[in-house]
């Protein structure tokens, strides 16, 4: 029979947690926040709350502002706005792709998504001559496209099928084959280099309305998919057997999943860049907080990356001034070091 205190226990024991998970949350929102507050107020020109403020206010009256410190916030909104979607895409990509392949270091770079965007748009600037946003992302959808469906391909040849080292491996595989391609092209080619090398690196300092209307209304439909998706991959995580036997159809919810990653961070890659390490740390993180429960964690995950890339496009512009450190660049040197640390601890548990 279950005691009392047991039966108390399991009756008061979620309200903590839910209300400790209020409460993260909360504190993340809040790092947003001031996250888009540094982001307007700091760069080549330094700006006060008042100007802030007073530019925020011209802009939603569609009016120009006058002083010059409101002027500079008109002129950051565009890259903060970006910034905050594009990040807020590529921690849920990478929180989605995590779960789906049951692998703690996929994201969107490790698993080529991100080199085969760019292996597309570099084929489209050399061969096909595109300039416009709209045939960046059509190119970046499909070369994502075709290298995450590869990869998976790969990783499920053999004995035991997709296991998550083979995926980690056919994934690192397939993104040194395409980074050579990718070179192949443009060594010959000084125009197309030239056009592509400040793509390449990663950033949102391109940022403008109307690339962001384009992309936008898609990354909104992929959000709220991966957010459906949720209890499909809570199921996931406890094995293919288990979820069939739960009523999930793995084969459908993975691949549904898995195309939400994928639009997520190849419509990102068109605008910005192949950014990286963002759809890898932050799930990392939010997991330490909040747990593996994927209803939680998603949210979570698209905050933090809206938070951390904004964050590093204002680090880029302190430590570069006068000029700018491009956002990939500050997220690839915060990343690293993290990646190095989950491949050991990793090693560790295998061991």
């Amino acid at each position: 029979m279950t005691s009392l205190a047991e039966t108390r226990r399991r009756a008061v024991g979620p309200a903590p947690a839910a209300r400790r998970r209020g409460a993260f949350l909360l504190a993340t929102i809040a790092v947003v926040a001031l996250s888009v507050v540094l982001s307007l107020a700091l760069g080549s020109r330094w700006v006060t709350l008042q100007e802030v403020l007073d530019g925020l206010s011209a802009w939603f009256e569609g009016r120009t502002a006058q002083q010059i410190g409101a002027i500079a916030v008109q002129e950051r909104i565009p890259r903060t706005v970006l910034a905050l979607i594009a990040g807020a895409a590529l921690g849920l990509s990478g929180a989605v792709m995590q779960a789906v392949t049951r692998n703690p270091i996929a994201d969107p770079g490790i698993l080529g998504v991100n080199t085969g965007a760019a292996l597309f748009v570099v084929c489209g600037i050399a061969f096909l001559g595109i300039n416009a946003t709209w045939q960046y992302l059509v190119l970046a959808l499909v070369g994502g496209t075709l290298a995450a469906v590869f990869v998976y391909v790969v990783g499920s040849l053999g004995p035991g099928g997709s296991t998550p080292i083979k995926l980690a491996l056919a994934g690192a595989a397939t993104t040194a084959a395409l980074s050579s391609l990718v070179s192949a092209v443009l060594l010959p080619r000084i125009a197309a280099m030239d056009a592509f090398r400040f793509w390449q690196v990663g950033g949102v300092a391109g940022a403008d309305w109307s690339s962001l209307g384009l992309i936008t209304p898609l990354l909104v439909v992929a959000a709220a998919v991966a957010f459906l998706c949720a209890p499909t991959l809570n199921a996931l995580a406890l094995g293919d057997e288990v979820a069939t036997g739960l009523g999930v159809n793995v084969t459908a919810g993975r691949l549904i999943a898995s195309a939400a990653g994928v639009i997520l961070c190849a419509a990102v890659t068109a605008i910005a860049g192949p950014i990286a390490f963002v759809g890898l740390m932050i799930p990392h993180v939010a997991r330490l907080i909040f747990g593996p429960d994927q209803r939680w964690l998603l949210p979570i995950c698209a905050l933090g990356g809206a938070a951390l890339l904004t964050v590093s496009d204002t680090i880029g512009r302190l430590i570069g001034s006068p000029g700018e450190v491009e956002a990939g660049i500050v997220t690839a040197f915060v990343g690293a070091p993290i990646l190095v640390i989950i491949a050991r601890r990793t090693r560790m548990r295998a061991l």
